[in-house]
């Protein structure tokens, strides 16, 4: 089974490769591995995809509190909305651009570049979405396809959210 770790994290060089080592030593796989800064621009937020049944997850969350940049770790893996931004660059001269544009309209995508002999699509939504529009585009000759990996935030009112003890007392 699938989870989703949500792990703030210090914004400092090095971080990710230490939680990216700490994976590696242990002998887990990361599935999807998404960084980017919160509003904090001290804190970074990790979505972390693994492969694995409880244990696992639990072992995981040991080892990355284990690490001092390591500010918190949640499994949001169970009531979250979960999303994927892709980029496909599809062949597409001028009998079939009509065509693509139909099916990427469908998947509610974009199409963010044209060229003479290609375009360039952005798609978001959930992996079988993107697989989906993937497979549609096939026969026509994909170039290159570029996914972020998953991001997952809690539905409702949770937010995984680090404090700072001196802003709670002022």
């Amino acid at each position: 089974m699938k989870h989703i770790l949500g792990v703030l994290v210090e914004n400092n060089p090095g971080v990710l490769y230490k939680v990216a080592g700490l994976f590696s030593r242990r002998g887990f796989n990361i599935d999807s591995l998404a960084v980017g800064v919160t509003e904090d621009p001290d804190v970074s937020r990790m979505t972390i995809v693994v492969d694995g049944d409880s244990y696992i997850v639990e072992q995981v969350t040991k080892q990355l509190n284990k690490l001092v940049e390591v500010i918190k770790v949640s499994d949001i893996s169970n009531d979250s909305v979960v999303r994927e931004l892709a980029l496909i660059k599809v062949r597409a001269n001028s009998n079939v651009r009509n065509e693509i544009i139909q099916i990427v309209n469908i998947f509610r995508a974009n199409v963010v570049d044209i060229a003479k002999d290609s375009l360039t699509i952005e798609i978001t939504g959930d992996g079988e979405k993107i697989s989906a529009l993937e497979d549609m585009l096939k026969d026509f000759g994909i170039k290159e396809v570029v996914r972020t990996g998953i991001i997952a935030v809690e539905r409702g009112n949770k937010v995984i959210k680090y404090t700072n003890l001196q802003e709670e007392e002022e």
